[in-house]
């Protein structure tokens, strides 16, 4: 395909592909799309051995990887431990974790309500320490996903020849993402699964694209799950896709088995945006934890990354009670997705699903041409 997508990166078809899972990422890389991996839940250390082994099973070929550095969060420019941060989360909440999982028949120690590990996600020199080992492997994308990527990320950047992308849900900020030199913009709509914005991806794709006026790429997001759709977004002017839900029920996916069953019988209407995971507006399956978050008396989502530090604990053990039968656990069971999910019926190797997104794509666009025609 010729698309400028293609000529930065180096790929024969623009189909970029977050996960959190490393074989999703060598997988739609070795199909001819681009993984990128999501690392901004690993240590340095863990993130290494990750980046090492899809080196190892790429072959060169290229990929990419998400740090998420957002530009609001509790302890930025602080310098705040794990421990620091644990220590700014109510009783009242860690009262209100144990009590919800209790009441679904989730085992839990009160003690182990919140975890430190959690408590330094996004901040800037945990990034940074990201950074360091993501440079030293031969990425060919480095991409933010909340807000304009901090001055580091672009420095190191440049310096390595690294092309750099952030995901926008409005034109305030695409101008903003421009302004601070991006290589690429993923304009996401508020159909895709994790952190979006309330403007749809087709009403956002075009707006984008005239804000950005042919002076970067711009690759749409939220809701794409086919090759017709990615077509169809192209058809707007867009240069290729970002996508991340179609990946969450494939074979090599890291999506919970009994999450993944809720997902395969999903409907679009089944997700929801809540503050319940992360303390920002992010798209997830609705389940009884999304809709605790929202219940009035509750004590409300805390802020990023306090909010982390206490869903990340209790869905690990909601999801490991869920795998062993529990019925309330599988009640619990959320994780991040978009309204694509809907179209989400079978479990399929990656490496397939960038087949059917080319094929897929290939029939829309001879559709199209008869259409012409």
């Amino acid at each position: 395909m010729r698309s400028p997508v293609c000529d930065l990166l180096g790929i024969e078809f623009p189909l970029l592909a977050f996960s959190h899972c490393r074989d999703v990422v060598a997988a739609v890389t070795n199909a001819g799309g681009f993984g990128v991996l999501g690392a901004s839940s690993h240590s340095p250390e863990q993130l290494d051995v990750e980046l090492r082994w899809i080196d190892e099973h790429t072959g060169g070929r290229p990929y990419g990887a998400d740090i998420l550095v957002p530009a609001k969060v509790v302890g930025r420019g602080e310098h705040l431990t794990g421990a620091e941060l644990a220590a700014m989360v109510p009783d009242a909440h860690r009262d209100f974790v144990a009590t919800l999982l209790e009441a679904h028949g989730v085992p839990v120690d009160k003690g182990s309500i919140v975890v430190t590990a959690a408590g330094r996600l996004g901040l800037p020199d945990a990034a940074d320490e990201l950074m360091d080992v993501a440079f030293a492997h031969p990425i060919k994308l480095i991409a933010n996903a909340l807000g304009p990527p901090p001055a580091s990320m672009s420095e190191r950047a440049r310096r390595a020849g690294v092309p750099v992308a952030a995901l926008v849900g409005s034109r305030e900020h695409a101008v903003r993402q421009l302004n601070a030199g991006v290589d690429m913009i993923v304009a996401q709509g508020s159909e895709a699964g994790g952190h979006t914005g309330t403007v749809s991806t087709l009403v956002l794709v075009p707006e984008i694209l005239e804000v950005v006026d042919g002076r970067v790429p711009v690759l749409a997001a939220g809701g794409i799950v086919t090759g017709a759709q990615m077509a169809a977004m192209m058809a707007l002017g867009a240069h290729g896709a970002w996508t991340g839900s179609v990946w969450l029920t494939t074979e090599e996916a890291e999506t919970a088995p009994a999450t993944k069953d809720k997902m395969l019988l999903a409907t679009a209407s089944d997700t929801v945006r809540s503050r319940g995971r992360t303390g920002k507006p992010a798209r997830q399956l609705r389940s009884d934890w999304t809709d605790a978050w929202e219940q009035a008396g509750g004590p409300g989502p805390l802020p990023m990354p306090l909010q982390s530090m206490i869903s990340e604990p209790a869905l690990r053990r909601v999801d490991a009670a869920a795998a062993g039968g529990n019925a309330g656990a599988t009640q619990l069971a959320t994780y991040f997705v978009g309204q694509g999910v809907g179209l989400m019926h079978t479990v399929k190797p990656a490496a397939r699903v960038v087949g059917e997104f080319m094929e897929d794509f290939a029939a829309a666009a001879e559709r199209l041409q008869y259409t012409i025609s």
